[in-house]
């Protein structure tokens, strides 16, 4: 099975303009993720997919590779099959193509393992990692698509709201979000482009519910690790006091 990495990401961002150039110990946060995703050893190639130079020029600074993509893709789904398109991979069903979004800023060499085994294991369509939130204005925090399961880790919803309810479960029941750290089926990703946008996607502002609104599976792989996806400011702060305690940090930040 070839595994790549693909990692969406472009200036415009409604919450945080600018937000993959932005500093976190002197690092640009998509040189992080980048970095970050290089440690996993499987990947055959790890490459940007932007439509801003700018980011492109930063990620080839360190040594990496970046394609071009267009400027007019709403969901970073979209960017991420174009890139496989204009690449040219030669990918067959069997392989994965696994998504981190460019603001993923913990994603870890353990967390891609987990994903890529569950996807070779299982051979689902699409497979997306889902991170443990522990803190209650976490779990409340529209900032935060959370992820509710079956029992066969199957996706049934993914809301900005706070599902599912502790009004009832109480302090035992554990709450999940969706991770920008999604594995595709190579022929999953033209399919999905190929679909309208739903309803409740839009609604959501999430574009894997595009996928379970046309009745298609979608299955977790479960961390009880940390992740943030830089959204904010504070998501920001809270992403470089973070980064500075993470002894993975120490593997590809140069002083």
């Amino acid at each position: 099975m070839r595994s790549i990495c693909v990692i969406p990401a472009r200036m415009a961002s409604s919450r945080l303009p600018g937000k993959p150039l932005k500093p976190l110990l002197g690092m640009p946060l998509i040189q992080h993720v980048y970095l970050r995703s290089r440690l996993f050893a499987d990947f055959e190639r790890v490459i940007v997919a932007t439509c801003n130079v700018e980011i492109a020029d930063s990620i080839r600074s360190v040594g990496g590779e970046a394609i071009m993509t267009a400027d007019t893709h709403e969901r970073c789904t979209d960017r991420v099959q174009e890139a496989v398109e204009r690449l040219g991979l030669g990918l067959i069903d069997d392989d994965l193509v696994l998504m981190v979004q460019g603001d993923e800023i913990l994603v870890s060499p353990e967390m891609l393992a987990q994903t890529t085994a569950r996807y070779a294991q299982t051979r689902a369509a699409v497979v997306n990692l889902v991170s443990r939130l522990y803190a209650a204005e976490d779990q409340d925090d529209v900032n935060a698509v959370k992820a509710v399961m079956a029992p066969d880790d199957r996706i049934l919803y993914f809301s900005r709201s706070g599902i599912p309810s502790r009004s009832r479960a109480g302090k035992d029941l554990k709450v999940y979000q969706q991770t920008g750290v999604i594995g595709f089926k190579p022929s999953l990703l033209a399919t999905f482009s190929s679909l309208p946008q739903t309803p409740l996607e839009r609604a959501e502002s999430c574009d894997m519910l595009r996928l379970l609104e046309h009745h298609m599976p979608i299955y977790a792989v479960r961390t009880e690790a940390e992740t943030i996806g830089v959204d904010t400011a504070a998501d920001h702060a809270r992403a470089e006091r973070v980064l500075a305690a993470d002894p993975l940090t120490t593997r590809y930040l140069r002083p």
